[in-house]
């Protein structure tokens, strides 16, 4: 289908990269819980096939965290934060939950989906308001058992090749569970964004090819003006909501963007109905 990127149009995703950046760094959360909302709304208003909307904001998120991870990794591996040997043990895992988590998306239609990603969202607010409780509550020993952690990957994968994250915000409170520490949960979730967005992302160009509605300049359900103008401001712009971070109140910051996300969530489910 034909489609004509403006740039108006290329403008506006420019400034999806920098909202996305600025409050996953400020809410140190994946991107993909904003840049999924937004691509939906804007691909909606843009005229996109209302059939393929969500697999296209889903696909064309993931394609994003590509470059982000690679950024996020490089840093916390600069400051020793990523633990490479419970990465090793994660990722055999999450490479096929994402694999099936893009499977299990594009044998759903738009609408069911986005009932779904709205009902995650609410999920993920949940856990955004209580995650300082959730944090100091965690039980359980440092993990030694392959399968605990290759079982946990690969519901990890699943769900961010569904729902287009990176995985932070479920395999962050999976390792703290585990006894691992703050700094390198944070850092090896980091990590792990890498093989999800690579293998889901390689997924939905090749699963999504055959789609009748897609627009020109798509690969499958991958939308290359989007990607780029997203992750020419993503990276940067993560780094200063990073910044605001430490001068502002982590547990109001928290709190304000599980409020975003139940908007988004209800928004998502209204429109499912």
């Amino acid at each position: 289908m034909g489609y004509k990127v403006t740039g108006m149009v290329f403008a506006l995703y420019i400034l999806i990269g920098a909202l996305a950046g600025v409050l996953a760094g400020l809410f140190g959360v994946g991107g993909g819980l904003i840049i999924v909302p937004a691509l939906l709304v804007s691909f909606s208003v843009y005229g996109f096939a209302p059939e393929i909307v969500t697999h296209l904001a889903i696909g064309t998120s993931l394609a994003t965290i590509v470059i982000t991870s690679i950024s996020s990794t490089r840093t916390h591996h600069q400051k020793k934060a990523v633990d490479w040997n419970l990465f090793k043990q994660l990722s055999p895992g999450i490479l096929l939950g994402s694999l099936l988590g893009v499977y299990t998306a594009t044998q759903l239609n738009g609408r069911t989906l986005q009932g779904a990603l709205g009902i995650f969202a609410l999920l993920m607010a949940t856990r955004l308001w209580y995650g300082h409780a959730l944090s100091a509550s965690a039980c359980g020993n440092q993990p030694t058992k392959p399968w605990v952690l290759t079982t946990g990957g690969g519901i990890i994968g699943w769900a961010s090749g569904m729902f287009g994250i990176g995985g932070g915000a479920l395999s962050v409170p999976f390792l703290r569970w585990r006894r691992v520490p703050m700094t390198l949960a944070i850092g090896t979730s980091a990590a792990c964004g890498l093989p999800i967005a690579i293998m889901a992302t390689a997924a939905n160009m090749i699963m999504g090819a055959d789609q009748p509605f897609l627009p020109a300049y798509a690969t499958g359900f991958v939308y290359w003006p989007a990607f780029i103008g997203i992750v020419l401001t993503s990276v940067p712009f993560s780094r200063l909501g990073a910044k605001w971070a430490h001068n502002l109140p982590a547990s109001r910051l928290q709190q304000g963007f599980a409020l975003f996300l139940v908007a988004v969530g209800v928004k998502l489910l209204w429109a499912a109905l």
